[in-house]
């Protein structure tokens, strides 16, 4: 059991006997009253989001996780195909279970994943990545208004929105929480 209060992103909690990952984390002390939690979970199984408001001194039924090093092998389009890098055993999570990390990850790349009972729960994916780009319209000469932007498409196939200089081939660091172009990357 562990207080609400002490919840973090990323950890795993039971809630009715099923196992969520919290999504999102506010803690609130207000100026009058006890400070509370606010929470996003989202059930890695069926899907399901909850949105739970705590007190910060509620117990909560914490669960033990495993993290397993796996590389990343490529998708098929109903399933990501895995290899554990210690036993070289392949498996395969829906791509249904962590659609948002469809175009996030890297084929040969190596991420943690976090299984509750031999069940996946979560991947965790570094906050930044650099990524190459494969699409990307010319810029139009004399279209240079400030923070003029363009969709381009990276090697895996998200789309991003970058300033107008970005070209083709070229690598940019992108924030994988929310999606966004960082900066370009000289190499």
């Amino acid at each position: 059991m562990v207080k609400a209060g002490a919840l973090e992103k990323g950890m795993a909690i039971l809630i009715k006997g099923d196992p969520f990952v919290i999504v999102e984390r506010e803690f609130v002390n207000p100026g009058k009253g006890s400070a509370f939690v606010r929470l996003k979970l989202k059930n890695p199984q069926s899907g399901q989001v909850l949105r739970e408001t705590m007190k910060s001194q509620d117990q909560v039924e914490d669960i033990v996780v495993e993290d397993k090093d796996s590389q990343y092998l490529y998708a098929d389009g109903d399933n990501f195909h895995f290899m554990d890098v210690e036993t070289y055993e392949q498996f395969e999570i829906p791509v249904s279970t962590f659609e948002d990390y469809q175009f996030l990850m890297k084929e040969g790349e190596t991420y943690t994943i976090i299984r509750w009972e031999h069940r996946p729960l979560d991947i965790k994916l570094p906050y930044k990545v650099v990524y190459t780009v494969t699409k990307a319209e010319e810029a139009v000469k004399g279209d240079t208004v400030t923070g003029a932007t363009k969709i381009v498409e990276v090697e895996t196939g998200l789309k991003v929105k970058v300033p107008i200089f970005i070209k083709e081939g070229e690598k940019i660091l992108v924030n994988t929480e929310t999606k966004e172009y960082v900066e370009r990357v000289n190499q």
